[in-house]
């Protein structure tokens, strides 16, 4: 769904440049709580607490980062969903909570209008990686081994990814061995030691393919990968589906726009800062700031719950 990100950012640029001066001007009426729906330790947790240590040191706000995972973020959001609409409580996850995570848990009953959207950080570079010993160049070269009664292992860390990854093999032609594994660490250890064939990787293999010893085989978003950009995308691949998403801040629905502008100005700025520990974590580990706020991105967030429920419904069939 990020066909359209390029504008969606220049609009939302726009939209926190004009709004800067109110990340200044307003006072939050309480310690701001962060709930990050990441495990402790991880790059993403890394980014939200260097976030809050930034949103300190520039605004003198009492930001308390705190751990609410499980669930694909759902736990987060359901948190999120009761916590006060007034700046004091805000949350970082990944878009694919607000969009096939809640279209695939209809029960938890949530949707993206129950949250307000503030900004998103960084995007990943997802491509499907194997060893470069494995010999092949591209994809496609495994698909070729695939169709010689080949098993390969496809490693995945999501129920989206696993979905998406049958719906590659079923456009191509082959059945995968889907392995679903805890985050993408597990699955740069497995495609290492040879437990996994291939898998997604959203940006952790970058030091592996710098050094020869990985391969991004395709692009697993709607563009090419920035370090790698000859390997095909998805829709050269003849997918309509990709893995496009970013790391994305929220706060409870109802919460009052100047509130928005003032916290989405805040942290935007801090990760578009190359200056700051945020901002040199995501040009290293996620490829630069993606930045999409207010409108454009409460759209996208509605874009992509529609478009998650496309891909269930493929998946399905």
């Amino acid at each position: 769904m990020t066909s359209i990100l390029s504008s969606l950012c220049m609009a939302a640029a726009l939209a926190a440049a004009a709004a800067t001066a109110n990340a200044s001007d307003w006072i939050p009426p309480g310690p701001i709580k962060m709930l990050i729906g990441f495990h402790a330790g991880g790059g993403a947790d890394t980014q939200a607490r260097f976030i809050a240590e930034e949103l300190e040191k520039r605004h003198g706000w009492a930001v308390i980062p705190k751990q609410v995972t499980g669930k694909g973020g759902l736990n987060l959001a359901a948190a999120l969903k009761s916590a006060p609409a007034d700046g004091t409580v805000i949350g970082i996850a990944v878009t694919e909570t607000f969009g096939y995570n809640m279209a695939a848990a209809p029960n938890a009953g949530m949707t993206p209008t129950d949250f307000t959207g503030l900004t998103t950080t960084a995007g990943f570079q997802m491509g499907v990686v194997s060893l470069r010993e494995k010999g092949w160049s591209t994809i496609e070269d495994a698909f070729a081994e695939a169709e010689g009664g080949a098993q390969l292992r496809f490693g995945v860390m999501s129920p989206r990814l696993a979905d998406i990854a049958y719906l590659l093999g079923k456009a191509n032609g082959v059945a995968f061995n889907i392995v679903e594994v805890r985050g993408g660490r597990a699955v740069l250890d497995g495609v290492n030691a040879g437990d996994l064939d291939l898998g997604f990787m959203a940006g952790i293999q970058s030091n592996g393919v710098a050094a020869g010893d990985l391969v991004n085989l395709a692009s697993a978003l709607s563009e090419p990968l920035k370090q790698t950009p000859e390997a095909p995308t998805f829709a050269d691949l003849g997918m309509s589906f990709n893995s496009d998403g970013q790391f994305v801040f929220v706060a409870p629905a109802g919460l009052p726009g100047d509130v928005q502008k003032a916290l989405a100005s805040a942290i935007s700025d801090v990760v578009s800062d190359p200056e700051t520990e945020a901002g040199q974590l995501i040009a290293k580990a996620f490829g630069g700031p993606v930045v999409v706020t207010g409108d454009a991105l409460q759209a996208q967030m509605a874009a992509d719950y529609v478009a998650a429920r496309e891909l269930l419904l493929a998946a399905s069939q």
